[in-house]
């Protein structure tokens, strides 16, 4: 699978974003930076990695969704390619529209970084095929503004339509439904606020995130 991970200025998270793909999924993933017009040839999957793009100027994701390269990752998206965001990735997804909803702050107010579970609530989607619906994972989050929220029809929605892929068991942030993480309505798009590209070596604390990568690896194969 030809990988993408864009580089926004504040961007923190590109190396380990890197550094996991080419271990489970890409070899020669490369970077790309974020005034580019265009995905290499081939890319078959963005990464946006997480971070404080731009500072969390305005509002966190905000000026990244309008960067130069997000046209072409809305056209990526928009041709069935898959898209990752993680953390930040996750908040430039929604300010760039291609996931509904919004991230604000944290219910306490208080930046969290730790290990957290997560319960996979839809394991038939291209990100989560190599895991089982209910299975409990192991994930760390970093972050202050991993608030989801979304109006209710919209909610409604995503909980119908079974697009909540992610659902916290303890929710550190408040998010409604302690949404995790969501899916676009064709599935090719997932925004989720763990890190999962920390957690694909056992050295690290954990592999429960790898599933994500072979389960990517295994829809291109399909």
């Amino acid at each position: 699978m030809n990988t993408a991970v864009i580089q926004f200025p504040g961007s923190n998270c590109d190396a380990d974003a890197l550094h996991a793909v080419r271990l489970t999924l890409d070899p020669d993933a490369q970077f790309v930076w974020h005034t580019e017009a265009e995905l290499p040839p081939g890319t078959e999957l963005v990464f946006l990695p997480g971070g404080f793009s731009y500072g969390d100027h305005l509002r966190s994701g905000a000026i990244a969704a309008r960067s130069p390269v997000m046209a072409a990752v809305k056209e990526h998206a928009g041709r069935g390619g898959f898209v990752l965001g993680v953390c930040n990735g996750f908040q430039v997804l929604t300010e760039a529209g291609l996931l509904p909803g919004a991230l604000s702050r944290n219910r306490d107010l208080h930046f969290h970084c730790a290990p957290v579970h997560l319960r996979v609530e839809n394991a038939h989607t291209a990100f989560t095929g190599a895991y089982q619906s209910g299975q409990v994972l192991e994930i760390p989050i970093a972050h202050g503004e991993g608030n989801y929220y979304a109006d209710p029809e919209t909610i409604a929605r995503l909980e119908g339509e079974g697009r909540v892929v992610f659902r916290y068991v303890d929710n550190p942030n408040g998010s409604l439904n302690d949404i995790a993480g969501i899916v676009n309505e064709r599935g090719n798009v997932l925004g989720m606020m763990p890190h999962p590209e920390r957690a694909v070596e056992a050295l690290l604390g954990s592999e429960d995130g790898r599933g994500i990568f072979e389960s990517l690896k295994g829809a291109l194969v399909q």
